[in-house]
């Protein structure tokens, strides 16, 4: 964290949403606080708001600030003490036929039939659902200069990307679509694997992983990449 990071954090101004129906908890009510989009964010300040719990859905920085509730803990994996487990190991193994390909920009009529499958067939109950075009190019095709794609091919077939920011000590991992019929490979298993040790070839020191949600099962996996740290009390403490 440097020392302008921090003074500039004090002066940002915050917008709230209404609260709405949350999409992860049956009967709570979500307010989303997300910086002032007219704020230019350099590297060290998106690096300081990521460390207090804030992530990127397009051109926004945003953060939960819920009236009664606190269940969203940002997650972060400590990436230079990680070790994958044997289903891991396996996962990698089975996925050794993927070549990744780093883009700066991607073919949103490549890519946006494969978003739309995954969408529908993997999150109707989401926020996301139902797919466009527009919302896929705001939410995913709004790029930073940070921002890199990493396509899964197999056979020159795209079957999955990993939206990912590049950050000075981290990455965070943006969002990962895949062709959900490929179910036996665990794409998205493989998504966070491969990211865990690029940030290590990177010599990065996390990956953040969003928000972890204790009573929502659609979270429950991230807990399987330990050690891991999460945002509580306004300090990283390591997951039980």
């Amino acid at each position: 964290m440097t020392t302008d990071a921090s003074a500039q954090i004090r002066r940002i101004r915050i917008l709230k949403t209404a609260p709405h129906a949350c999409s992860y908890l049956e009967g709570e009510q979500s307010t989303t606080a997300f910086v002032d989009p007219e704020l230019i964010i350099e590297p060290s300040l998106y690096t300081r708001l990521a460390e207090i719990g804030f992530r990127r859905s397009g051109p926004y920085l945003y953060t939960p600030m819920c009236g009664t509730c606190s269940a969203c803990i940002p997650a972060r994996v400590v990436v230079q003490q990680f070790s994958q487990n044997r289903a891991q190991k396996r996962c990698i193994k089975r996925n050794s036929d993927i070549n990744v390909q780093q883009r700066h920009t991607i073919d949103t009529a490549e890519h946006y039939p494969l978003y739309e499958k995954y969408i529908n067939e993997r999150h109707k109950d989401g926020d996301m659902y139902p797919p466009s075009k527009d919302q896929f190019e705001q939410f995913l095709g709004t790029t930073w200069e940070c921002t890199q794609y990493f396509e899964f091919r197999v056979d020159n077939r795209l079957i999955g990307c990993a939206v990912v920011d590049v950050l000075p000590n981290s990455l965070s991992a943006i969002y990962t679509y895949f062709d959900p019929s490929l179910n036996k490979r665990g794409l998205g298993n493989f998504a966070v694997l491969f990211q865990i040790s690029l940030a290590a070839k990177l010599d990065k020191s996390y990956v953040y992983l969003g928000y972890w949600i204790e009573n929502c099962q659609k979270m429950s996996y991230k807990k399987k990449y330990q050690p891991m740290e999460f945002f509580k009390e306004n300090s990283w403490k390591l997951s039980e």
